[in-house]
């Protein structure tokens, strides 16, 4: 488990989210770790996401996960794709086609109840990724060549089942400044709810 800290000014929050968040303590939010700079993407590159960060401030701690590496895949790796199977969707390398879904249905047993350890209050995932990707993935036929559908990646798909309730978003999508804006209040408003409920 990684936690950061952002290091700039709340950007997209009002006045009063900027007040509750400080007088109450650190907001911790999931992220895809790739989105913070680390060098975890199949090629050994990142997507640091700079803006999206600076707009939660330094009062956001973020609980970093990167599916793939800690599933045991390694860095650099074969690329994966979803793949539609006989019975599931599945996720197989592109070019070898070795089929990695349970090694991935491993890890996400194993994290997700430390994830609910760790109180989050949003979660924000890579977009299009096979593992992380919130929605309209693109899912593959057996063969690896031709789009048959889309979906969630596996990761992101028993994150949402598992947390409901939690505001999740994907970095696309939050580049927007509305959606931004609306996520972030999301975010604040079931912190504040979580944190009323233990009071």
């Amino acid at each position: 488990m990684t936690a950061e800290s952002s290091d700039a000014g709340p950007a997209e929050a009002g006045p009063h989210d900027r007040e509750t968040i400080r007088d109450r303590g650190t907001i911790r939010i999931g992220i895809s770790a790739c989105l913070l700079g680390q060098e975890v993407r199949y090629d050994g590159g990142h997507k640091h996401a700079g803006l999206l960060l600076d707009a939660f401030g330094t009062s956001v701690e973020w609980v970093a996960v990167c599916p793939e590496v800690e599933a045991g895949f390694g860095t650099p790796r074969e690329p994966v794709q979803l793949s539609r199977g006989d019975d599931a969707i599945r996720l197989v390398t592109v070019t070898t086609r070795r089929d990695l879904t349970a090694p991935m249905d491993e890890f996400v047993r194993r994290r997700l109840p430390e994830l609910r350890l760790e109180e989050l209050s949003g979660y924000i995932l890579k977009a299009n990724s096979p593992s992380c990707g919130p929605r309209e993935v693109k899912v593959f036929d057996g063969h690896g060549g031709t789009v048959v559908d889309s979906g969630r990646g596996l990761f992101a798909d028993a994150l949402i089942r598992e947390f409901p309730q939690l505001p999740v978003e994907d970095e696309g999508r939050l580049a927007d400044p509305r959606l931004l804006e609306e996520f972030v209040r999301r975010v604040f408003a079931y912190y504040r709810a979580t944190k009323n409920k233990k009071l």
